[in-house]
Order: C-alpha cells, then structure tokens, then sequence
C-alpha cells in the first residue's frame, strides 16, 4: 500500500526538481518586463509546440474527459471532449497571425480590449479573464488534492499548498521564460508516461476485449457511438473549451512567444493533433469505470482514472501515475501562474505610475494572493468539470463579442458589452449549478446544452446586430500605434484607449 508520507514525499522531489530546473534556465535572462512577461520571438517549433501541449494538458485531462465518459454520454462524450480541445488550439493557428499583425507590441488580450473597445468593455474582460483563470487554477488543484487523497490518503490542503508554493516559486522567479523550459521536459515525461499508464492499465484489466466486455455488462449505453447524451455533451463542450481557450492568457502569451508566424501556426497546429488521443486515452477510463462497479456515487466519476488504476496496478505503478497527475498539474499551473501574472503586469501601468523593477514585484505579489486563494479553494474537492464548467461559461459569452473586434471596424464597445452580458446572463439562467443559489424555477428546466449554445449564440447574434445598427468606424491599423512595448513607456501610447469605434 501507498503510504501518505512516501507519496508526498515523491510529489515533492519532482517539484523541487522543476523549481530548480526552472529557476537555473531564467537566471541571468529576465532583464526587463518584456523578458518577464513575454519572452517576444524567443521560441523556436520543438519548444513552443512542446509548451502548448504541456500547457494545454492539465491535470484536468485525468478528470474531466474520464467524468465525462462515465457520467455524462459515454464514448461519444470523451470524443466531443477531445474535439473540443484540439479545435480550441487549431483556432489560433487562424487567430495568432491576426493578433501579431494588429498588435505587433502586444501582450495581453485585456490591453488588446482596453486599446480596441475602452474602458467599460476591458473592465469586463479584465473580471471574467481573471475569473476564468482563477477557477482553472483551482481546479487543477482540486484535481491533483483528490488524486492524492484517493491513492494515499493524503490530506487536500498538504497537495495544493506543496504544488502552489513550489510552482509558484520558479515561476515568480524566471516568468515564461521558465515555464517554458520546464514544459519542454514536462512534455517528454509526460506523453511516455501517459501512453504506458494507460496500456499497463489495460493489459492488467486482461487487453482491450476483457474491459470492453465489462463496460457491456455493466452499462452498455456509454459505448453507444452517437448516443443523444454524448452528442449533446459534445456539442456544448466543444463551445465551452473553444470560448474559454480564446479567453485564455496563456495562448496569448505564447503567440508573442513564438519567433515568428510560420512556426506559431505549426506548432499549435501540430499540438491540436497531439491533444486528441490524449484526451481519448484518459477519456476512456470512465466507461471502464463503470464497468468495474468502481463509480458507486457521482462525486467518483471525476477520479475514474484513479478508481480503476488503484484498483489493478500494483504499488510501483501507482506511484508512476501519481508523478505523471503531478507533471500534469505543473504545467497548466505554472502556464496559469504566468498568465495571471501578465494581465496584472500590463494593466497596473494604467493605474499606476511605477519603475520597470516596482512593476514586475507588484506581478509577482498579485500571483502570490491569486496562487493561496485557489489553494485554498484546491482543498475543498468540488467536482472538477463543475468548476471547468463554470469558467467556460464566464468565456463562452464573452469570446465572439471581444475577438469580432479583430475583424470588423464597426464593432464598438457598448454594442460588444451588451452582447457578452446578454449572453452571460441567459447562460447562467440554464446553468445546473446555478438553478440550487438562484431563484430561477419559473424557467425551463437547467440545461448545460441551453446554457452554452445560449450564451454563445445570444452574444454572437447581438454583437453582430449591434455592429450592423451602429454607425461607427474603427481604424484597426490604430491597434499596433496605440500598443507599444512596456520596456518603451506606457503600453498605451496615447492613454486613451478605444476610439472612433466605441
């Protein structure tokens, strides 16, 4: 058996094996807050493809895939969850050129609303950008603490205080630069172990035949190919996770990242194909859940993965899933670290006047108060694609509206505004978690399928409409004069932000 101390004590190795590999590669290359924030046309394919995999593969992909499988549409679940993931990277294969273009100097998307659409539009997406990160982050966490707890007992709040303050220290530290890095090697441990986790896993369940049989024993239903439950699950999950990755700090970051536009399409490219037969792999363990008689009350569906690994894996074994749950969660959490980091960076200029030094201190200690609340939140084992959901709603009303400013000249502010509070407002009147602390049962019944493609196709529609009815002009070539680097002086070259468009 796995004992507590012994697995706590791996977790922290490797942890501390990162901070260190991760403080030793920034040391001596963060000499201003471009390099801190940015790292501007630094990174070559291998590494910039190998930190969109190992950013975009969570600890989430041990969870919400396998929840998904077994609780919410069985196998064609799993696929719409994988579908979604890819499309959310091959998006900005499109969309990362169109920034670059525009914002040559850029380094946020919350700058990019502030300079497109003013203040009340940036506010907005200042709250919900930070909010959907927040929840990811603690998420992540409460992942990781249940995995723990689940193979060895070992209490929530000792796993997401060690994974929090270790990440967080390497990344306050060296910033992209080092969370680059380190989701490099991330990378090479983690799709090895996670290929072997899953085959070893299957051949002590008796191969692929021996869990196939068990799942049409037990519920024959998950592995129907285009069950109605799958594909409504699909459909809103694909919105949910392409909303929320366009709203995504991180993927900003790192189409700055990238040394130029060919190998930034490549490479995010070339991780949307990767992502798939992960999400599937870790997907499919749901249903064999199931099939085990392992999954006896909702909350297990989100551990799935661990229920049927600790169930047929000897001891060594367990512990080489729990490292590769642990290299997971570094590197979406130090991504995420990063990210948030970013946004406060860009944004304090606007409110106040400090030194290049002062600015990156005041990044690093917003982190820090981000970082101990989603700890805190980590510890409390709510449902991981509960909290996934709730982000994604936050960007799945918000991400047309913003990005539609990309492309057309008569979108403006109020109209874009509207748009995302209509949509957030009719998705949240569907939203299940919702209906138990809002007095809403004089609606249809809740409906995560409403819920999404409502608060999606609300605020595409009137975003739209709104851009048609008005009369406003917006230069987008004014976009790259009002962004400048913040090495330069202020990020916003006239202060103003917005313009005719609004």
């Amino acid at each position: 058996m796995v004992t507590a101390t012994a697995l706590l004590g791996l977790v922290v190795v490797v942890l501390v094996a990162f901070a260190a590999l991760g403080a030793w590669y920034a040391r001596g290359r963060i000499e201003t807050i471009e390099d801190y924030i940015t790292a501007r046309d630094s990174t070559g394919g291998g590494a910039l493809t190998a930190t969109i995999v190992a950013s975009s593969m969570g600890a989430w992909i041990l969870f919400s895939p396998a929840e998904a499988g077994a609780a919410f549409g069985g196998i064609t679940a799993v696929a719409g969850y994988a579908a979604g993931s890819a499309l959310a990277l091959a998006a900005f294969a499109l969309l990362g050129p169109r920034i670059r273009d525009l914002l040559p100097e850029g380094h946020s998307l919350t700058e990019y609303a502030y300079a497109r659409y003013g203040p009340a539009m940036y506010a907005y997406v200042l709250l919900v950008s930070v909010a959907y990160m927040f929840v990811f982050l603690a998420a992540e966490f409460t992942g990781i603490a249940s995995a723990l707890s689940l193979i060895a007992g070992v209490p929530g709040w000792q796993t997401a205080a060690v994974v929090g303050v270790t990440v967080l220290a390497y990344t306050g530290y060296g910033g992209l630069r080092a969370s680059i890095v380190t989701d490099t090697v991330q990378t090479v441990l983690i799709l090895p172990l996670l290929i072997v986790s899953v085959v070893v896993t299957l051949l002590a369940l008796g191969g692929t035949n021996a869990a196939h049989a068990a799942i049409v024993d037990a519920e024959p239903s998950l592995l129907a190919v285009g069950s109605p439950s799958g594909l409504e699950f699909g459909a809103y999950v694909v919105v949910a996770i392409v909303g929320a990755e366009m709203l995504n700090q991180a993927w900003w970051q790192r189409v700055y990242a990238a040394s130029d536009e060919g190998t930034l399409r490549r490479s995010f490219l070339v991780a949307a194909v990767a992502v798939v037969p992960m999400v599937f792999l870790a997907g499919i363990f749901g249903p064999v859940a199931v099939g085990l008689g392992l999954v006896d009350a909702p909350a297990d569906a989100s551990v799935s993965f661990f229920l049927v690994v600790t169930d047929v894996l000897p001891d060594p074994a367990v512990l080489a899933v729990a490292v590769l749950a642990v290299l997971l969660v570094v590197s979406s959490a130090d991504t995420l670290f990063n990210a948030i980091a970013s946004v406060v960076t860009v944004d304090l200029p606007r409110v106040a006047d400090l030194s290049d030094d002062r600015l990156t201190a005041a990044a690093r200690a917003v982190t820090v108060l981000v970082a101990a609340a989603a700890t805190v939140v980590g510890a409390q084992g709510y449902s991981v694609l509960t909290l996934f959901l709730l982000a994604d709603l936050l960007a799945a009303a918000t991400f047309v509206p913003l990005l539609y400013g990309l492309y057309s000249p008569r979108a403006w502010s109020g109209g874009v505004l509207a748009a995302s509070a209509a949509g957030l407002v009719v998705g949240l009147a569907f939203f299940p978690p919702a209906r138990g602390v809002l007095p809403l049962s004089v609606l249809p019944a809740a409906s995560y399928f409403v819920s999404f493609l409502g608060a999606a196709a609300v605020s595409t529609g009137l975003a739209v409409v709104t851009a048609r009815l008005g009369d406003r002009r917006y230069d987008l070539d004014r976009l790259g004069r009002d962004v400048r680097r913040l090495d330069e002086g202020d990020a916003m070259a006239d202060g103003s932000g917005g313009g005719e468009g609004r």
